[in-house]
């Protein structure tokens, strides 16, 4: 049984393991992990079947800016793999709040990596697209240089090379613009204020890569039955390591991603009718951080690794299952 303990198991990625059931997908190891079959009513529980068991912990439950909290949970839990999705992520907040940004998201991930590798366990840690400063004209690589332009940003920069200073041999998967029918983020606002307002101005000069949670959540354990397949084969194949990219595609702006919501939500009838929207620019909506004007990210690593068929990163298809399950909830 592959034991995978998921640090802020109750967040927006945390909730979408809740999702998986149990469908048999083979492993060069002679384990099975799980394919998605995404049930949003499912509460976020550990997900046990005869080969995979998710542990999903929240903060009271494992606090990774803690040691001893973090040794309590690991010998309560003896995982083989550990997935870091815990962050603050209040991306403005940041700014008046940098110590706090840095404790969470840069010396608590390093502190997680370092007790992982005292009990040879393997770890993966969920980055952003946020540590580059965005002035590049094409999509990221994995090893473009790093030029944060914000605290949120410097912090998980921080926290990536903290990670990878303590436990080499772990995984970093930078992902961007996560949204999903859990918590709080840019669609479920967005069904808000369409219902609040006639009219919305979006910015539209910002362009990234909207990830669905549960892609990846998906691509997350995709990654954590590579690791174990590499632990089981030692010598006949590298273990996986380093920076991964995972966004969702076709890359777009904000004003896009908004459109498409709204699109969306009234063919489905979450709302009567769409808000008119406007195009803005980033100087028309000032914020106290600074975002990146472009943040696409390069994922070739992670086509050759998983295999680009098996990644699922089409952002639109996450609209659908997000406001299906929010239309199941009403």
């Amino acid at each position: 049984m592959i034991r995978i303990l998921i640090a802020g198991g109750y967040g927006q990625i945390g909730h979408a393991f809740a999702g998986y059931q149990t469908r048999p997908w083979p492993s060069a190891c002679g384990k099975h992990i799980t394919d998605l079959d995404h049930t949003p009513s499912l509460p976020p529980l550990a997900v046990s079947t005869s080969a995979l068991k998710l542990i999903p912990l929240s903060h009271q439950e494992l606090d990774i800016t803690q040691a001893g909290s973090i040794a309590l949970a690991l010998k309560q839990h003896r995982p083989d793999v550990v997935i870091n999705t815990a962050a603050y992520t209040a991306v403005d907040k940041a700014e008046s709040e940098p110590e706090t940004a840095h404790l969470i998201n840069g010396i608590a991930p390093g502190l997680l990596a370092a007790a992982c590798a005292e009990r040879g366990i393997a770890l993966i840690h969920v980055s952003t697209d946020y540590v580059f400063d965005g002035l590049a004209s094409q999509p990221y690589a994995e090893d473009a240089p790093t030029c944060p332009a914000s605290v949120y940003g410097q912090s998980k920069l921080a926290g990536e090379q903290a990670v990878l200073t303590a436990l080499p041999s772990s995984i970093i998967l930078r992902t961007s613009w996560v949204f999903s029918q859990f918590g709080n983020n840019f669609l479920k606002t967005m069904l808000r204020l369409g219902r609040e307002r006639t009219e919305l101005s979006i910015v539209d000069d910002q362009i990234g890569g909207p990830s669905y949670a549960p892609h990846i959540a998906q691509v997350l354990l995709q990654l954590a039955e590579r690791l174990c397949e590499s632990k089981q084969d030692t010598g006949k194949q590298q273990s996986p390591s380093g920076v991964y990219h995972f966004a969702g595609q076709p890359s777009v702006g904000w004003y896009g991603f908004a459109q498409e919501i709204f699109d969306q939500a009234v063919k489905l009838d979450l709302l009567a009718q769409a808000p008119t929207l406007t195009a803005i620019s980033t100087n028309q909506y000032p914020t106290p951080a600074k975002r990146p004007a472009q943040s696409s990210l390069q994922q070739g690593r992670l086509d050759a690794l998983l295999g680009a068929q098996a990644i699922e990163r089409d952002w639109r298809r996450g609209i659908k299952q997000s406001l299906l399950a929010l239309k199941q909830m009403r």
